[in-house]
């Protein structure tokens, strides 16, 4: 099991698919990734609630389907 890596002075950035929605974006530290080996992903409208932790793997299956257009936008 991998344990969470301390959030704390994680670096975050904003999904370019949030687009102009402000409010409405999906963060993430890829710093994390590179010294943990996981992905963190919060909402950018609760930047103090929890983050979701993804295995670099995953996240990178994640984002190549959303580039592939594998998750249609309605």
């Amino acid at each position: 099991m991998t344990r969470t890596p301390d959030l704390s002075h994680a670096t975050w950035v904003k999904s370019s698919y949030s687009g102009g929605n402000e409010g409405q974006c999906v963060e993430f530290a890829p710093g994390i990734a590179a010294t943990a080996g996981v992905v963190p992903v919060r909402d950018s409208k609760n930047p103090t609630g929890p983050a979701l932790v993804f295995s670099a793997d995953a996240w990178a299956s994640f984002t190549a389907a959303v580039q592939h257009g594998e998750f249609p936008v309605d």
